[in-house]
């Protein structure tokens, strides 16, 4: 079975928080395991959380759109907005922060994208018409109870 959703929302902390719910809500229904809907909420809270801090930081707050493709094997999640390229129009690496300084000189964030590589099998990130799109791949398998 294959199933699709989307919606849409304000780049805004409260709204994202929203968005995300009802998505992975939808997905839980849907019969996700919820090992990987706690992934999928934690991945998306983070990707979504950078378009609502970086994306649309100069700007008033724009829309943000998340919509999946879930089928036995795979989740796909796809998040749109119109804000700020990532830096150089490329995903970062993704590399853990080093723990082992001073708590005073640990970074105050760059966890992000190292927890969403950790917690996805694919990422895609696509620039077009002034437009973003980060696609996200979840293996269903991963994680079941």
């Amino acid at each position: 079975m294959v199933d699709s959703f989307a919606c849409s929302f304000l780049a805004t902390e409260l709204d994202a928080r929203s968005g995300i719910g009802s998505v992975v809500e939808r997905l839980r229904r849907m019969g996700l395991p919820e090992a990987r809907a706690g992934d999928v909420q934690i991945a998306l809270a983070e990707a979504v959380n950078n378009v609502v801090e970086h994306a649309y930081a100069d700007a008033a707050p724009g829309d943000v759109s998340i919509g999946y493709s879930l089928d036995a094997k795979q989740l796909w999640v796809s998040i749109r907005d119109a804000g700020l390229p990532l830096p150089n129009k490329n995903l970062t690496t993704g590399q853990p922060a080093d723990l082992s300084v001073p708590l005073e000189d640990l970074p105050e964030g760059g966890f992000g994208w190292f927890l969403i590589r950790e917690l996805t099998s694919d990422i895609k990130y696509e620039r077009n018409d002034g437009k973003n799109r980060l696609s996200l791949c979840f293996d269903i398998s991963k994680g079941e109870s």
